[in-house]
């Protein structure tokens, strides 16, 4: 007979006497959990990704002090990009007695490419276009300050414009000191004009491209290497490092929740294959008899695994799209949000693992069905051959190490994660069975049907410990859901609270420090901590001279063509971390800390030595620490700190940050009146950007982390599913003996209760795991787990179990003995 055929006769029989519902179910819920997952992340971080393009006004920039080829934009234009282009530079804004040194930026139609600019011209609306000649927008800071009103005139260089719109939301801003200036924006056309353009003038020069990711991703990798030593090619990740930081623990937490489904759904699949294989064993031995080979008897099932793989996977695909569009259409932030489409990556990479988990954790157990003996015919007593466990297990890992770096989005993370899973699975395993025996020895002296319960576990330790691992990674997810991710989330937004500081002040003379710290007690502001900082250039390492032909990535050359921010202290700034070497005592000499990032970029390692030039002076210091700078704090950072004793004596400035509440915003204009010298730099719009991408992300997560726990409930179906048989089995001759329904009620209780216990103790443990590394190596907070954690674990455990299994066994209770034999 036709194995193919034979294997649909086959599926069609299991279909209706219901053997393949817990398998389908697993593997429905394995694709459609990470489709779900997948789509919305990638709905999300597409829209996270618009958003923060918008700040820099495109996808991609490029930024020069010298006009730019127009071999560059011809590139662009080529690939089927829009580009623009756009020139900043600092002028005077003149009105009546009046002048203020702002920020003009000149651009031409279609800027911007991405984002909106909101604008308030009688009613406040997004901008339609740029302003028409002869006009210009200016922000709130400049009309503050020189009091304009709509309609008033300014004078720019040569010309005079009309203020035509107050700019309500910008986009397109720095965030350098570059940046510390009130904006106007002007028509490109106007600029001639002005007599402002001209040789020597300090105008920065923009290309900004945009459109679709393929072309200007292959852009990037063209103009890279045509760039000169003044130009600086940048998307929102290089030109914001606290937006990079925002969206790279999105993408990983994300990526995080789309591995625990993958791990929970694994679990429920090598549950339920488990159960397939033992139910079958009879049906193979019949056809072994019948003179069926090993191999045929192994195509049989391979066929009917692989076209429930392809009906599941495509369901699941049908239930991650549906499931994530109603989800967005019941979350009213997601919904006016307008979020794209989601790509079909997605949906390939959950069929993908789909079918990854089902070689992984349903295939090779097959295996154990092609080497039925047919003797077990005669003797019913002979169980499942033995799988191969390292070929078994070692196939596992595999999978899972593949998912773990496909699905985490980084390497050392996706590692760290598998070998805490590892661990976790054979400690708590072996942890289970400990336990279980442990509990043999001092519950004889309670009831009859506790000490009944136990030996029962007992006898089957090894499957009831893996029962227990698979219902504690469902209960981890649950508690992950509930516990220990709001408390991750609230630690993550924490870290950038209503007061975070939102005023930079640059440029602070050492004369100026104790009138600085004057006007703040007269405005009964808190007194701000002012940071030396003294300007030098790095020339060389390890006494080996380096310029920008040292190195051939741009932004290293940037770097060390351009002066640093140095600064001193004695203690490490609070929101800094030590990650490698030791900080200085009070009182040492010669020692440099370093910032991590920019140790990799130009290739500093601890125990180098570096030269500076300072104003034509040089100094000579060891690294002695490499820092982890948080840059999401908006608090003043420094590349480079050294000792006191080795700066002190170089001309400095003092810069400091503090928070002004909306409503003192005045303080600012009079601390920049009372000191002209001063600059007094507006980072609240990027601090609102900051926090916005954080409780968006906020609600996502709370979303996501519902399809784990569907699979986290497909693990405690097939747990209970796996021992099912078993239990149906030992009711009947209990029955028989003489226990009553009761008696059979009270036993069954008692075992799901201790492996609910049991997995919610282990499942509380690797919640606090989890969250520990969430915190420590995703969004890099302190956490302190909840005591309740434990409580709340062990004994919803231990409920949440004996419901779920009462709710199976109840029927066995009141049958009689003859016709649960005969089923």
């Amino acid at each position: 007979m036709n194995l193919l055929r034979l294997s649909l006769n086959l599926l069609r029989r299991d279909w209706r006497a219901g053997e393949w519902r817990v398998l389908l179910l697993a593997l429905v819920l394995a694709v459609g959990s990470l489709a779900t997952v997948g789509m919305f992340a990638d709905r999300v971080r597409q829209a996270l990704q618009q958003e923060a393009t918008s700040l820099i006004g495109a996808d991609l920039r490029i930024t020069s002090t010298r006009p730019l080829p127009s071999a560059y934009r011809k590139s662009a234009e080529a690939r089927g990009l829009r580009a623009v282009e756009s020139r900043s530079f600092p002028s005077m804004v003149s009105f009546r007695e009046q002048a203020l040194l702002s920020e003009i930026q000149a651009v031409e139609d279609g800027y911007p490419l991405r984002g909106k600019i909101t604008i308030e011209d009688g009613s406040e609306h997004v901008a339609q276009g740029i302003p028409v000649r002869g006009t210009v927008w200016a922000d709130e800071r400049l009309l503050r300050r020189l009091d304009l009103r709509m309609g008033d005139e300014v004078g720019i260089g040569a010309m005079r414009f009309r203020v035509s719109a107050r700019i309500v939301k910008d986009i397109d801003q720095s965030i350098g000191f570059s940046s510390f200036a009130p904006r106007v924006l002007m028509n490109a056309q106007d600029l001639e004009a002005t007599g402002l353009q001209q040789e020597g003038s300090r105008i920065t020069y923009r290309l900004m491209v945009a459109g679709e990711a393929k072309q200007t991703a292959a852009l990037r990798g063209e103009l890279k290497a045509k760039l000169t030593g003044n130009e600086r090619l940048e998307d929102v990740r290089d030109a914001r490092p606290e937006i990079r930081s925002a969206l790279e623990r999105a993408e990983h937490f994300l990526g995080l929740a789309a591995l625990t489904a993958a791990i929970l759904a694994g679990a429920a699949m090598a549950l339920a294959a488990r159960r397939f294989v033992l139910r079958h064993l009879d049906g193979c031995a019949v056809m072994r008899c019948l003179g069926a080979q090993q191999g045929q008897v192994l195509r049989l099932f391979l066929y009917q695994f692989m076209l429930l793989g392809i009906v599941a996977v495509l369901l699941g695909c049908l239930l991650g799209y549906a499931t994530q569009a109603v989800l967005i259409s019941f979350v009213e932030a997601m919904r006016q949000a307008a979020l794209p489409q989601p790509s079909l990556l997605p949906a390939v990479k959950a069929a993908a693992s789909g079918f990854a988990l089902l070689l992984g954790f349903a295939f090779l157990p097959l295996l154990q069905l092609r080497r039925v003996s047919p003797l077990r015919v005669l003797r019913r007593e002979l169980g499942a051959p033995q799988p191969n466990t390292v070929l078994v297990y070692g196939l596992a890992v595999v999978v899972l190490a593949g998912l773990f770096l496909w699905h985490s989005g980084s390497a050392k993370l996706g590692l760290a994660m598998l070998g805490g899973l590892i661990t976790g699975l054979v400690v708590f395993g072996g942890l289970a069975w400990l336990m279980l025996h442990g509990l043999a020895r001092y519950f004889p002296y309670l009831g009859n049907h506790w000490r009944h319960a136990v030996n029962n576990l007992v006898r089957h330790g090894r499957s009831n410990a893996l029962q227990v691992v698979a219902l504690a990674l469902g209960g981890m997810a649950l508690l992950l859901l509930t516990l220990v991710r709001a408390d991750l989330l609230q630690g993550w937004q924490d870290k950038l609270p209503p007061e975070t500081p939102n005023r930079f002040v640059v440029n602070i003379q050492p004369y100026q420090q104790q009138a600085v710290l004057d006007f703040f007690a007269r405005q009964k502001l808190p007194p701000p901590q002012l940071q030396p900082m003294v300007r030098g250039r790095l020339v060389a390492i390890n006494d080996r001279p380096i310029n920008g032909d040292s190195y051939p990535d741009p932004h290293a050359r940037g770097l060390v063509e351009r002066e640093f921010n140095l600064s001193y202290m004695e203690r490490m700034p609070e929101w800094n971390g030590l990650v490698q070497g030791k900080w200085w005592l009070p009182g040492a000499n010669g020692q440099l800390s370093v910032e991590e990032g920019i140790a990799q970029t130009l290739g500093i390692r601890l125990g180098d030595t570096l030269t500076y030039d300072v104003a034509g002076s040089r100094f000579s210091a060891r690294v002695t620490s490499l820092r982890k700078v948080q840059w999401d704090s908006m608090r003043v950072n420094f590349f480079v700190i050294a000792t006191p004793e080795l700066l002190r004596d170089f001309p400095a400035s003092y810069l400091t940050s503090f928070y002004l509440p909306p409503d003192r915003a005045r303080a600012g204009d009079l601390l920049a009146r009372e000191f002209p010298n001063v600059l007094v730099i507006d980072t609240g719009a990027i601090i609102g950007q900051v926090r916005h991408i954080m409780d968006q992300i906020t609600q996502v997560m709370g979303a996501v982390f519902l399809f784990t726990l569907l699979s986290g409930f497909a693990v405690l179906y097939a747990a209970l599913l796996a021992t099912q048989d078993e239990r149906t089995f030992e009711a009947a001759v209990l029955r028989t003996l003489g226990a009553d329904g009761r008696y059979l009620r009270r036993l069954h209780l008692s075992e799901f209760a201790v492996l609910g216990g049991l997995s919610g103790l282990f499942a509380a443990a690797g919640a606090v795991l989890l969250g520990w590394v969430l915190a420590r190596f995703v969004l890099d907070i302190p956490y302190q787990a909840s005591p309740a954690i434990w409580l709340i674990g062990v004994t919803g455990g231990a409920v949440a179990v004996a419901l779920a299994g009462w709710l199976g066994t109840r029927r066995l209770t009141s049958l009689p003995p003859l016709v649960i034999l005969r089923e």
